[in-house]
């Protein structure tokens, strides 16, 4: 049985917790004891029937103001696959925890409201979940019994949706490369979130969990362009292993088997593959999101951080890099500050050479001249590393292409950045 990561996210009071609560609570994935919990706290909070919200809410003090801070992982099981959600928070001041959601996932739920259509948020989470590599879009129109189930507010609002997305990549064709679907739900009352509705019989497409179970991503791995950063260098120093020499890592892209010419970066070394490694045995090949051992014919000096890959002349090695970055701390980024970049097990010390321009979350357009990035803002920046980085564009192979900046003093990930 396959898994699905996804998130869902949205503007404050959207429904996000109610939704993920009445997946939850319609396909049966709720306990009988959390069941009796959430109905207490329902009473005692004078509301009519069962509020599904409490079931993602997080700490007391967080549920008490009425606001989901955190984000809030959940995990059910359908006959058909299992899930991880991710319910991030709406205020625009936790913008940053919507990137650790979106870093994971392979889908996003973008919630709106059916009473005020698409907002600031929308197009940030949509920005956002475009950047981290996140392909399929689900845009749920929330609260649509409080519309009457107009066809009309929902067939403006996917329009509008439409002619958004279409503003983050114009010289692209975004059909192609999101797969975005529009499905009109309340959350409250259970419209087409696991059961059709039979109040929209204007719609006739798959509801929420029925898209979730059958939504394809296998696709989405990337097994064309073979990348193998080294985790760890594994020498026994036993008489009966004297000559063991092996690396160990997972595959992030592409394939490795036995005879593959690779080529070791950023030192530039040539070898062989002498032998593929899996929980002790030997295989003919693995592939990506494999943890496995490799084997060279050579006796190379190798590192953690080094990256084995087979030939592609569009890799780079280099230590100047533009990256688009979701700034992510209180004190503002300007240029010349200086960092840790850190890509899977390789970290570099870096500086910011200049800051190209700022985006516009709300019309997408180039802001150039402002050199501060604040909280939650999203650049365009030039950095220099101290050392030469094994990375490719975010857009050819997303496991390759990403980094998070980390502050040097306090070792907090102050930025997530794609190339």
């Amino acid at each position: 049985m396959d898994l699905l990561r996804f998130l869902t996210a949205g503007n404050v009071d959207d429904g996000k917790s109610t939704l993920i609560g009445r997946l939850l609570y319609d396909s049966g994935s709720v306990s009988t004891d959390i069941l009796q919990a959430i109905e207490k706290a329902s009473k005692g909070k004078n509301s009519s029937g069962i509020d599904l919200s409490l079931l993602t809410d997080g700490l007391r003090a967080e549920r008490e103001q009425g606001i989901t801070i955190d984000v809030a992982y959940k995990y059910f099981t359908t006959p058909k696959r299992k899930f991880i959600i991710a319910d991030t928070p709406g205020h625009v001041q936790y913008t940053r925890n919507m990137v650790t959601g979106a870093s994971n996932s392979d889908l996003a739920i973008i919630l709106i409201d059916a009473r005020n259509g698409i907002s600031e948020q929308t197009s940030r989470h949509s920005i956002i979940s475009t950047l981290f590599g996140i392909r399929h879009l689900v845009v749920c129109v929330n609260k649509i019994d409080l519309m009457d189930y107009s066809q009309q507010v929902f067939d403006d609002i996917v329009r509008a949706y439409k002619e958004f997305i279409i503003k983050i990549n114009p010289e692209e064709n975004n059909e192609k490369r999101y797969d975005i679907v529009f499905i009109p739900v309340s959350a409250k009352l259970g419209d087409n979130v696991v059961t059709r509705s039979q109040k929209m019989p204007w719609y006739t497409e798959k509801t929420l969990l029925e898209h979730l179970e059958s939504v394809e991503v296998d696709t989405d791995t990337n097994l064309t362009n073979a990348r193998f950063p080294v985790q760890y260098v594994i020498r026994p120093q036993q008489d009966d292993l004297h000559d063991y020499r092996g690396y160990a890592g997972k595959i992030i892209s592409g394939t490795f088997k036995k005879g593959d010419a690779v080529e070791v970066l950023p030192a530039g070394i040539s070898s062989r593959i002498k032998e593929v490694e899996i929980y002790g045995s030997s295989v003919e090949e693995a592939y990506a999101s494999q943890s496995v051992i490799l084997h060279l014919e050579d006796d190379v000096d190798i590192s953690r951080g080094d990256v084995i890959v087979k030939n592609d002349k569009e890799l780079s090695v280099t230590q100047d890099l533009e990256a688009t970055v979701c700034w992510m701390s209180e004190r503002s980024l300007r240029v010349g500050s200086k960092f840790l970049i850190q890509q899977h097990g390789k970290i570099v010390k870096a500086a910011v050479k200049e800051v190209l321009h700022k985006i516009n979350v709300n019309t997408f357009d180039k802001v150039e001249g402002d050199k501060v990035v604040a909280l939650n803002e999203i650049a365009k920046l030039k950095l220099r590393t101290a050392s030469p980085m094994v990375i490719d564009t975010f857009q050819k192979n997303k496991a390759n292409g990403s980094f998070i900046l980390i502050d040097e003093n306090t070792h907090e990930t102050v930025g997530g950045c794609v190339v």
